[in-house]
């Protein structure tokens, strides 16, 4: 492998087409504001970097980055590549990575707004998040002890795993399909509306509204705060172990709580059985 320290490049396609390359202690940046550095590159290792120009790793293959900088001004920075692992780094620019497949990122500080797009296989793990419209339309997802803050996150998503997560979002996992979230907190109105086969597994969900219109809904047991409106046309199966402000026209299914303060029934087809018993005791660790 052909090592290159402490270089700054700012020329277009700086290294266009490498192959076997170690980056150590390199600057993309400078006058000349030139874009995609390393496009159609492989076998690339990146480390303690700085990326201040757009572009850089399109249509690449085998990419290691770690304890690098991509600013605000590297836009896009990684589309259309696979085979990625990111660690201890910054990516601070707008769509950050999108239709790229079989990626890892460990311990990663990202601001980026529409960030994860069409992405295929990616594990994420301790890495705090700032988006909107995160990881929209991606699948096979495998998140553990991700803090996301943000808006409209994880819609489309399919095949999805995400564990130990506080995802404070709106509109979160809307028309999402086959996901399980265990142990987490998650935070925001409208949560997981017109969503299937999604499974809530000791979590606690806050906000206005959640879980409308969902087929295949399971919550194994939840904590549900300052929720309203739960439910509404809704096949639904689920033991929650707090009191719920109100639930309405669940559509089919079993809902176990320990108490409602309205439950709201205008709707012929809504059939949904709500049996209300005290708690299992249980601890949750959240």
């Amino acid at each position: 492998m052909n090592t290159v320290c402490e270089k700054t490049f700012d020329m277009e396609r700086a290294l266009y087409g490498s192959d076997g390359v170690l980056l150590q202690n390199c600057a993309f940046d400078g006058p000349a504001d030139g874009e995609s550095a390393l496009k159609e590159s492989r076998n690339i290792q990146v480390e303690h970097c700085f990326f201040n120009l757009r572009y850089p790793f399109w249509h690449d293959d085998t990419l290691k980055i770690s304890d690098s900088e991509m600013t605000e001004l590297c836009r896009a920075a990684l589309w259309y590549s696979s085979h990625i692992e990111i660690s201890h780094t910054k990516l601070h620019g707008i769509k950050a990575l999108r239709e790229c497949k079989h990626v890892n990122m460990h311990g990663c500080d990202i601001i980026s707004p529409e960030f994860g797009w069409s992405v295929h296989d990616m594990q994420m793990e301790a890495c705090s998040v700032q988006s909107e419209y995160f990881m929209m339309r991606s699948d096979h997802l495998t998140f553990r002890d991700v803090h996301l803050q943000g808006k409209y996150s994880f819609q489309y998503i399919h095949d999805a795993v995400f564990d130990h997560c506080t995802f404070d979002t709106k509109d979160a996992f809307w028309h999402a399909k086959d996901v399980t979230v265990r142990n987490s907190v998650i935070k925001g109105e409208y949560l997981a509306w017109y969503c299937e086969n999604v499974t809530l597994e000791n979590c606690r969900v806050i906000g206005t509204q959640p879980l409308c219109y969902c087929k295949g809904l399971k919550l194994i047991p939840c904590e549900m705060v300052d929720t309203d409106l739960c439910f509404e046309k809704s096949d639904v199966e689920a033991t929650i172990v707090t009191p719920v402000v109100s639930i309405k026209n669940p559509r089919s299914g079993r809902i176990c709580v320990p108490s409602v303060g309205e439950i709201i029934r205008d709707d012929v087809h809504a059939q949904g059985e709500i049996v209300i018993r005290p708690p299992v005791p249980t601890c949750t660790g959240l």
